[in-house]
Parts: C-alpha cells; sequence; structure tokens
C-alpha cells in the first residue's frame, strides 16, 4: 500500500435492490441490498454481512462508492437480524450461511463470478468461518478489527463482561439501546451466570456460553486460527493498536504467511495497523493524544485498490509492495516492513528491580536491563472486593485507550516499576511479553501486566496489557488449581504495539490482580467461575532474584 493516494473517480450511477430474498440450503431466507452499476454487463461483487443492519448511512455510502467505481457490492443482515428470517446465534450459522450468499451472488447475471468479502469485528470474524467451507467463487478478502478464537483475547474462561452489552445490543431483529442500561452496577453481579438479570433481559446465549469454562467441542466448532493451512486467499489485514480485539489482525497476518496451503495466499497477505482503536476510517486522535493528519488514511481507497488487483485483475501494484505497513506512534509516521514480526527487532529484557516496596507509583520499582541478585520480592494484597480498576466505557464500543493511569497507580494493590528517563529516543515495535515468577495463598488468581509510557509530566499512557488466569497458565484446555504459596512461573501475552519512547519518558510495566471490567474478577476460590459468589482476599508475591528473574521483553528496532 505504497500508493495511498485519493480513490479512483466515480464513472458509474448506481442502482439500488432492496430487501432481496436469499435462500440458504436449509429454506431459510436472509435479506440482501444489492449496490450496483446501472449499466449492462457483469462485474465483480463485495460482500459483508452484518448483525448490525445493512439500512444504515455507512452501508449506503459503502455500497455508492463501489458501485460507482464497477462493483456489485451486497450488504446482507445475518440470519435472525434486521430483515432476515431465521434465529441470531452469533457466529453458529455464518461459515454455511456465507457459502450459500458468496455462490448465490457469484450467479447473478450482474456478477462476473469473481466474489470479495470485507468488514470488521463480527463481520470479520465471519468471513473466516465462510472461507472455511471453501465457496469456489471467494477471491480475496479484506478483514478489519477482527476477534480471535474464543479464549485468546479473554483467557479466562469465561465471557468478558462487556460481551453482555454486546449481547444485549444485538438482541433481537433491531438494534438495542445500550444506554438504558446501568453497566457499571450490572459488571458487579455476582454469580456471573445470572449477570443478565442484572439488566432486565434473559440471555440464553450468556449462560450458553458459560456453561462451557474452557477450550472443548462447543467452542472448537467457531475456532479459525487453527486452520490457516485450509485457506488458500489473498487477505488485507486491518487494526489498530488501541483495537481491543487487536490481538487477532497480527496472529491472523503471521499465520496465513506461515501456514496458507499455496504460494500465491502466501505472498498475498497484507498487514495494516494504524494509531487507532476498534473504530478506524476517519480518526486522528484518541483520548488525549493527537496523532496528527498523517493518521488519517483514505481506507476506502485502500480497500478499492486490493480489490481491483485481486476482483479485476489491475496491474495496480498491489502486488510488488511491501507487506506490512506500519503507524509508529510517538513518532507519528508510517513505515513499511517486510514482515511481521520485524526480523531486526532486538529482543531485550527489563528486569523487575527494587527493594522490595513496588507497591503503587510513589514506591521503589524499577526496571533494568542487568539481572537481579539477591533482591526482596514485591507483595501485595488482591481483594475482588476491591478491583483494581481498567479505565474504559461501561460499553462494548471501545474497551480502553491510551489512558493515563497515574491516579490509579496511587493505590498499594498495583506494583510499578520504571526505568531511568531514556537518554534517547527508544523504538518498541512488536509483540510484547512479560515473564512473571508469582505465588499467590489463593488456588487460583490472576495477575495483570501492562506497559505504560511514562511522560515527563507524569502522564502514565497505557499502551498494552494482559492477562493470565491461575488454572490456565498451561492453556485453556488444561485448567488446574495451584498449590497456594508455591511459586510459578507465568507467561503473559500483553498483545503488540508500536510506540517511540521519547528521550526523557520511562518505560513502566505495572503489575496486579485485576482489570476490572476489562476482566471478570477472580474471587480466588477455585470454584467454578461462573457460579462462584464466595471472595477470597488473596496475598500475592513478585519475585525478582537471581533463580526467578521476572521481566518485560520489548522488540527494540535500531534506529
Amino acid at each position: 500500500m505504497t500508493n495511498l493516494a485519493r480513490s479512483s473517480a466515480p464513472t458509474h450511477e448506481v442502482q439500488i435492490d432492496f430487501d432481496i430474498r436469499v435462500a440458504m440450503r436449509d429454506g431459510v431466507a436472509l435479506s440482501a441490498d444489492a449496490y450496483r452499476p446501472r449499466a449492462e454487463g457483469r462485474f465483480p461483487a463485495v460482500l459483508l454481512r452484518t448483525p448490525y443492519l445493512k439500512n444504515g448511512d455507512g452501508a449506503l455510502a459503502l455500497g455508492r462508492f463501489f458501485a460507482e467505481r464497477g462493483y456489485a457490492l451486497v450488504y446482507q443482515d445475518v440470519r435472525g437480524r434486521g430483515d432476515s428470517d431465521g434465529a441470531f446465534v452469533p457466529y453458529r450459522n455464518d461459515g454455511r450461511d456465507g457459502y450459500d450468499t458468496i455462490e448465490w451472488l457469484a450467479a447473478q447475471p450482474w456478477c462476473d463470478g469473481n466474489v470479495g468479502t470485507m468488514g470488521g469485528s463480527y463481520l470479520g470474524r465471519i468471513q473466516w468461518l465462510a472461507a472455511l467451507e471453501r465457496p469456489p467463487h471467494l477471491r480475496a478478502m479484506i478483514v478489519s478489527v477482527c476477534p480471535s478464537d474464543p479464549f485468546v483475547e479473554w483467557p479466562t474462561g469465561t465471557n468478558g463482561l462487556q460481551h453482555l452489552c454486546w449481547l444485549h445490543m444485538t438482541s433481537g431483529r433491531t438494534m438495542q439501546n445500550t444506554g438504558a442500561v446501568d453497566w457499571d452496577a450490572a459488571y458487579w453481579h455476582l454469580p456471573l451466570l445470572t449477570m443478565d438479570e442484572q439488566i432486565g433481559r434473559s440471555m440464553p446465549q450468556w449462560r450458553d456460553e458459560l456453561g462451557h469454562e474452557q477450550l472443548d467441542d462447543y467452542w472448537r466448532a467457531i475456532c479459525y486460527q487453527d486452520k490457516f493451512g485450509q485457506i488458500d486467499l489473498p487477505i488485507l489485514h486491518i487494526s489498530g493498536w488501541y483495537d481491543d480485539e487487536q490481538i487477532g489482525t497480527p496472529l491472523n497476518y503471521r499465520g496465513m504467511v506461515a501456514q496458507a496451503p499455496t504460494p500465491r495466499a502466501r505472498a498475498g497477505q497484507r498487514l495494516l495497523m494504524g494509531p487507532w482503536g476498534h473504530r478506524i476510517e476517519g480518526v486522528t486522535s484518541l483520548g488525549d493524544l493527537d496523532f496528527g493528519p498523517a493518521a488519517l488514511l483514505d481506507l476506502k481507497g485502500a480497500q478499492l485498490r486490493w480489490f481491483d488487483h485481486w476482483l479485476k485483475d489491475m496491474p495496480n501494484g498491489v502486488a510488488e509492495e511491501p507487506p506490512v505497513r506500519l503507524f509508529v506512534m510517538g513518532a507519528n509516521e508510517w513505515r513499511h516492513e517486510r514482515e511481521w514480526p520485524i526480523a531486526r527487532a532486538q529482543s531485550t529484557r527489563l528486569y523487575l528491580r527494587g527493594g522490595g516496596k513496588a507497591n503503587s507509583r510513589f514506591g521503589d520499582g524499577a526496571l533494568g536491563d542487568a539481572p537481579p541478585h539477591g533482591e526482596p520480592a514485591d507483595s501485595y494484597r488482591y481483594d475482588p472486593a476491591r478491583p483494581f480498576p481498567f479505565l474504559t466505557e461501561p460499553t462494548s464500543s471501545q474497551i480502553g485507550g491510551p489512558d493515563d493511569y497515574a491516579a490509579p497507580q496511587r493505590r498499594d494493590d498495583v506494583l510499578v516499576y520504571v526505568s531511568p528517563p531514556l537518554e534517547h529516543d527508544t523504538e518498541v515495535t512488536g509483540p510484547i511479553g512479560v515473564e512473571l515468577y508469582a505465588a499467590s495463598s489463593a488456588p487460583d488468581t490472576d495477575f495483570m501486566a501492562m506497559l505504560l509510557d511514562v511522560h515527563p509530566s507524569g502522564f502514565a499512557q497505557r499502551l498494552c496489557d494482559g492477562m493470565v488466569r491461575a488454572r490456565f497458565r498451561d492453556g485453556m484446555a488444561a485448567p488446574s488449581l495451584i498449590v497456594p504459596g508455591e511459586v510459578y512461573r507465568y507467561a503473559i501475552d500483553c498483545w503488540n504495539v508500536s510506540q517511540v519512547f521519547r528521550r526523557g519518558h520511562r518505560i513502566g510495566l505495572q503489575i496486579t490482580s485485576s482489570a476490572f471490567p476489562k476482566y471478570d474478577r477472580n474471587l480466588n476460590t477455585g470454584e467454578a467461575l461462573a457460579t462462584g459468589t464466595r471472595m477470597a482476599v488473596a496475598e500475592q508475591t513478585i519475585y525478582h532474584d537471581a533463580e526467578r528473574p521476572s521481566c518485560v521483553i520489548l522488540p527494540i528496532i535500531p534506529r
């Protein structure tokens, strides 16, 4: 995507056909709106399937944009939503329904048989499920801000609390008003299984999912990230560093490059990561941060160029471009790379250091490149009745951002480790990991890690974070409780970032045992996650000595 100039000019008038009834293999009729050139001939088609209703202004604008430029764009309500018949059960029918719609679309008299799919979030994940059905006429995909397989983003064995907000929003056939619910109050409800009662809506889906606390056949039926070897398609992967489902996009790009079944598909992967949240279009700032005019990209133009190449066979340079395009925050500039993760990145360990009093941002916690020797451990008390907060709006539309954690870090139930002020600009671009040696007085508990850019002003900017639930330390398919008092090594995936820490800034890491309400509270009892209500206070100990060198692992780019 070297050339991201303005989109090509429109050349067609637009014909819109509303509420086309498309029969699925089981006889259920789904509703689609088709935007196509008002002209003789056949055209490539682009399909979007959505639970968020196809009749919005965004669908109209996108449909007209592509139809004016020689495509038939079809927006379809998924089963049980909007004007489509059937019952909405998230993800369970979308693979087969996607296949049936793609093949129906290819057979229309105004389609030339070349079909692409696009869309973000739910619309992104169901593209993968349809691709696994191998529709013969699917040629390319554009997948944005895509959710991962179950428990990749939320490795807790439970629903993310804000998933309940999403289920409420998509209940019935129309969009429900999320502002009608006091979500802050709802998220405190226990047990998790009956949290739907707190909001006044029965949610069978919420309860069904909570009945499966580990990765089992119920969840494997809608997994796709273990099946990249079955998908022979070029894909443009798009997300933002602050997308609350960001982890999936780089994983998917990397998985397809390594595992796609043909050289053409492996070479046909592109990754685009911007300074965005879950919304990726028309955004130049998040929270208090302004990334400048460079952050505003002609995304429709990039999407059009992708389909022009793969659906119209245009020699427009897409195939020759470097495969990875990243926005480097802090420097606030775009850069091309040849691979992800970046090969020249230097894996650098910054070790947790201190004299055993790292509690709060006023403590003695430090980060250094020298391994620790003989240093006392740090400890804190985690009380699930008083969880450490994760700063976010309560709805599911965007979970977190570049928020300032200076105020929450006044608490004693968080350990804060910071480097000395940097003597020169330092770029960190790639996956972030934390190795934590920890013990707990509880049979099950959580550990959260967050990477921060600590500005000279004291602004503690969240960059990325991750967590581990002790019972799932060996994976989501193999839960086992821990022995209280025993030291375990925990590997925490803190997702990905691209950030230049400016001269004078400090690299920060915080460790705690909750991030509420991003994750449900671990009650520290080891009881069933969905039905537990009894709480216990956990005494947590974090070790950083020669035998147990807790650290954060940063991919530092030489500059």
